[in-house]
């Protein structure tokens, strides 16, 4: 396939070029490591030249985070729905951290992690990366503490409770869960995994609700 040349001014809402970078970039960055991957690479691979990177990325970094972003936003998104969808009846916001909270042992280690945790390791190294994924990160808080906060005036969540400590505490898991699938450590089964779940969940009810 011959590259082809593509600039700014050429990308449009919906983006094949964008999405076929994308997908090379992820193939790229798993295969080789942020360090090792090039630019040119990623734009050869999907059949571009570099024109084509630089004329909707600021570069590499910004290639990186795309690329983890595109491969991960769209399930984030579906969890959150169907936590909601499943027994989000009477303002329950605990059911939509129940069914994220559960996905973590039945979730397959797949590009979207691979590529979070390679950035992670690039941001030790570079500062741009660092700078980009603490966004990305606060991004996702930001829609936990939304979430915290509507729990915390439902009556679901004591409001005694610092927000930002459950928040730091989810990702503490999340990343840690993203940890062991790098060297494929086993996960909990999971059911004992959802019991536990439920305990803490119990645990972050206002005194008055908690029945033993």
């Amino acid at each position: 396939m011959a590259p082809v040349t593509e600039t700014a001014e050429t990308t449009t809402t919906s983006d094949p070029t964008r999405e076929r970078l994308l997908n090379a970039a992820a193939e790229v960055f798993a295969e080789k490591g942020y360090d090792r991957a090039g630019v040119q690479e990623i734009a050869h691979r999907a059949g571009f030249t570099t024109g084509a990177i630089y004329g909707r990325f600021r570069g590499k970094a910004d290639l990186l985070l795309a690329a983890m972003e595109a491969q991960s936003a769209d399930e984030f998104e579906e969890l959150f729905a169907q936590g909601r969808t499943e027994g989000y009846e009477g303002g329950d916001e605990t059911n939509v951290l129940a069914t994220v909270g559960s996905h973590l042992v039945t979730a397959d280690f797949d590009n979207g992690q691979a590529l979070l945790l390679e950035a992670f390791v690039a941001a030790r190294r570079d500062p741009e990366v660092a700078s980009m994924l603490r966004k990305a990160v606060d991004g996702r808080a930001a829609e936990l503490t939304e979430l915290i906060e509507s729990a915390k005036a439902s009556g679901n969540v004591d409001p005694a409770i610092d927000t930002s400590a459950i928040v730091r505490f989810c990702h503490a898991v999340g990343l840690g869960f993203l940890l062991f699938g790098a060297i494929d450590l086993p996960r909990p089964d999971a059911q004992p995994w959802e019991d536990l779940i439920s305990v803490l969940l119990h645990a972050v009810q206002p005194p008055a609700t908690q029945v033993n």
